[in-house]
């Protein structure tokens, strides 16, 4: 059941009831716009991934600004997006069991739709249903560049299953996902970079040896917010998978870049914003969001706003902030705004956007796959 939204257009923020999941306004629109300059710029395209936020009114500004499309996770959530009218979808997950692959191919009859693949029995159970279906589906052969997770080794594997793909009815072979997860968060810019060119290389040879059999790859996919800009650059990446560069959060805010500062390039725009509801001692503040408000596995959140004040605990419904080190000093009802450690599974937490500018209440988004993990 959607909960009702915690505030009204036009509001003040201080009337806002928390725990509210919070867009700063100017900050995210800072961020599509220096991501689609960059896109545009190195000659590639954009399918920002929309796991991040599950919420079609922000795929449809970044397709304003340029998008081709929006990636997904998990079917359900393609099929959210869909249903509000996003137009191109790529699954960019395995699917695999009859009910799920029979719902991937009742929703391309309403939108272009992709998967990937890196099994050859998924690939004969897609293809049947798709043809069953009277519809097209394009297929990426997924390889594993370092991630160790799914994907088939790059090379003869990879030429085998495009092989099957392109040979299978109601399938289109589209390409090849390389994405290398593992990658986004590493902190030292040239370790980040390493990792990064050695997926590179591998999807590079894995290219070269598809056109040298005759199979084209259209589409050549993955990226991130943390090596985005290696994958634009290197000439063999041309459709790219950011997705939290629209919010950031903690963790990526530890990346480095090639001077040794902190990564500037996106800015914190995604906040959990909360009230103080205990205060016993002065050095010690309690407020409202705890871990059913925000993610707590990349870490503790953090404090916006106030010097030197600490997270020093989380629990289901509170936050409690240490500022012993910290001259500033919080009461019972005072709003203190967190910075979610992770802001996927955060976003996933909450049924509404409050999209705030200027301290006001500007409009509120639905998330509209939230709870979409199947």
């Amino acid at each position: 059941m959607t909960t009702p939204p915690p505030a009204q257009a036009g509001m003040p923020l201080a009337d806002v009831d928390t725990p509210a999941l919070l867009i700063e306004m100017d900050a995210f629109e800072r961020n599509l716009d220096t991501m689609a300059r960059g896109i545009a710029a190195a000659g590639v395209r954009l399918r920002p991934h929309a796991k991040t936020h599950k919420c079609a009114p922000i795929v449809r500004r970044q397709m304003t600004l340029g998008a081709v499309g929006a990636c997904c996770q998990k079917v359900s959530e393609a099929e959210a997006l869909v249903q509000a009218g996003v137009p191109d979808v790529l699954v960019s997950n395995q699917v695999v069991g009859g009910r799920k692959i029979a719902r991937l191919t009742s929703m391309a009859s309403e939108a272009k739709v992709g998967v990937c693949v890196d099994d050859a029995h998924n690939v004969a159970e897609i293809g049947a249903a798709a043809d069953g279906a009277g519809v097209s589906i394009d297929v990426l052969v997924e390889i594993d560049v370092g991630m160790s997770r799914c994907g088939v080794a790059p090379g003869e594997e990879a030429l085998t299953l495009a092989r099957q793909v392109a040979a299978t009815a109601g399938l289109r072979f589209a390409g090849l996902q390389a994405y290398h997860g593992l990658a986004q968060h590493i902190r030292s810019h040239a370790e980040r970079r390493a990792a990064t060119d050695a997926a590179i290389d591998l999807t590079r040879s894995t290219v070269d040896l598809l056109g040298r059999q005759g199979i084209p790859c259209e589409i050549v996919a993955g990226a991130g917010t943390g090596t985005w800009e290696f994958e634009a650059a290197s000439g063999v990446y041309n459709e790219l998978q950011a997705g939290s560069y629209v919010f950031m959060d903690a963790d990526y805010a530890q990346n480095l870049d090639a001077t040794g500062a902190p990564v500037a390039t996106f800015e914190q725009a995604l906040f959990i914003y909360s009230t103080v509801v205990s205060s016993p001692v002065p050095e010690r503040a309690v407020v409202d969001a705890g871990l059913k408000a925000l993610s707590a596995e990349s870490g503790a959140p953090e404090v916006a706003d106030i010097e030197s004040a600490r997270v020093a605990g989380v629990s289901d419904e509170h936050t409690t902030i240490d500022l012993s080190n910290s001259n500033a000093r919080l009461a019972v009802g005072d709003g203190v705004k967190l910075i979610p450690s992770h802001c996927d599974p955060t976003a996933n937490l909450h049924d509404w956007y409050v999209c705030v500018r200027n301290d006001r209440v500007e409009s509120l988004w639905p998330v509209v796959a939230r709870g979409c993990i199947w």
